[in-house]
């Protein structure tokens, strides 16, 4: 444990909040230890069952984890501190953070007029336009849209519906690698992951099915555009996956599809497969601007009414401002264009880059999205070994829970003719690390 912090407290709730604003103030920072329980239940003249208790809420909370012989420590992203993505060198090309080409975003025009209302929007929180429009969204790609809904965002919709869903210590299988940001937001709503294997055609169904056993009570996955591995389910996989959840009838399903108008795949979802509990997410900020906090969800009727639920008695709605604003980007025919033609270019700067790291026989993945994913031996020395080469790429630890190490290259900004020398420089690199470490 951090020699400059002592935790305190003579309750379970007392000790639990010290060890809360040891983290919270960064006093104990992720990997910390903390003292084994017997010792400190001696330091503090408490019993060891107080301390166990304390350290079990903090477990369910996300802010500690359990190593075996590897003792209690800090979790890596503690639910009470805030990760932020490390600045960017001045003088790299920036290929880490999963982002698309502005270029390829429409300039936001909101409304000339807000006409002023009286009272809240709660008994109307979605615009007819905007709901016509989300149908319509969703049924081109064959997901029943009887009952749609919307919401902040994809990561805010996902954490409403695993609250209102499972509860503290309920596990939730979420795939491996897999995106970042929910592997950080599942603990910190007191939840266990449980990782999923991911192929190039999503999750694996075996590996599925072992995880649904194990008693998860919830599934998250992405369609296709995967971050960060870029794969996208078959109409075959899809079929082999339904056929697994089907005996597990009571499983929400929740498939994010943040990628729908720019993955460069066809759709084949789980949510078009007739689930018993399922929701499809949405997201406008990969073709339409991160600025455009909102999300369109369809699922089933008891997901939406415990989703909407929850919902009217937080923030109410989702801005008609910003509604009104999404509905005529999705209707501006140049913005579809735009958009069509930056979910073209994504498609030729993965290739070219898979490629051009081919060519170094170099193996790497990104069939659909907007990254390229490298399997490596060792993520720091070639994050590294690229930064000192003028490229800043994503160690691939933050997406991973047990799968092998990898490299993120965000490959939506990078043009094709840059794809070779930025494969020349992974290839140098690997070497160097080759004569290091040894074959």
């Amino acid at each position: 444990m951090a020699a400059q912090y002592s935790i305190d407290g003579t309750t379970a709730k007392g000790i639990a909040a010290s060890v809360e604003r040891g983290v919270a103030d960064g006093a104990l920072s992720p990997g910390d230890a903390l003292p084994p329980v017997r010792r400190l239940a001696d330091d503090l003249g408490v019993s060891p069952g107080t301390v166990a208790t304390a350290y079990k809420e903090l477990r369910q909370r996300g802010l500690i984890v359990t190593r075996g012989r590897g003792g209690t420590v800090v979790a890596d992203v503690p639910s009470v501190a805030s990760r932020r993505p490390p600045r960017v060198p001045e003088g790299l090309v920036d290929l880490a953070g999963g982002h698309p080409d502005p270029r390829f975003l429409p300039v936001l025009r909101p409304p000339a007029t807000v006409t002023p209302g009286y009272g809240s929007h709660r008994a109307a929180p979605r615009t007819a336009a905007l709901e016509e429009v989300t149908r319509q969204w969703f049924e081109r790609d064959g997901v029943p849209a009887r009952h749609v809904t919307f919401a902040h965002g994809a990561l805010d919709c996902i954490a409403r519906l695993l609250s209102t869903e499972l509860r503290l210590g309920d596990a939730v299988a979420v795939e491996d690698p897999g995106f970042h940001h929910l592997l950080d937001l599942v603990p910190a709503l007191g939840m266990r992951l449980v990782p999923v294997a991911v192929d190039g055609e999503g999750l694996e169904p075996e590996s599925l099915r072992a995880a649904l056993r194990g008693g998860v009570r919830a599934v998250v996955c992405s369609p296709r555009g995967q971050c960060p591995t870029g794969a996208y389910f078959t109409r075959s996989r899809r079929d082999e996956l339904v056929a697994v959840l089907r005996d597990f009838p009571e499983v929400l399903v929740v498939e994010d599809d943040h990628n729908a108008e720019i993955g460069g795949a066809t759709a084949y979802t789980l949510a078009a497969a007739g689930l018993d509990r399922w929701a499809q997410v949405r997201t406008a900020s990969k073709h339409l601007g991160i600025d455009l906090r909102w999300a369109g969800v369809a699922c089933d009727a008891a997901t939406l009414a415990r989703h909407d639920g929850r919902m009217l008695m937080t923030s109410g709605w989702v801005s008609h401002l910003l509604q009104k604003t999404v509905v005529g980007l999705f209707l501006d025919s140049a913005v579809r264009a735009l958009v069509a033609d930056g979910e073209a270019a994504y498609t030729e700067r993965r290739t070219a880059l898979i490629d051009a790291l081919g060519a170094y026989r170099i193996r790497a993945v990104g069939a659909s999205g907007l990254n390229v994913w490298v399997p490596v031996r060792d993520e720091s020395a070639v994050v590294n070994g690229l930064r000192t080469r003028g490229w800043w790429v994503a160690a691939g630890a933050r997406f991973r829970i047990a799968a092998p190490p990898a490299v993120r290259i965000t490959a939506s900004t990078l043009a094709p003719e840059e794809a070779p020398r930025l494969a020349a420089d992974f290839a140098e690199v690997l070497g160097d690390a080759q004569a290091t470490y040894g074959g």
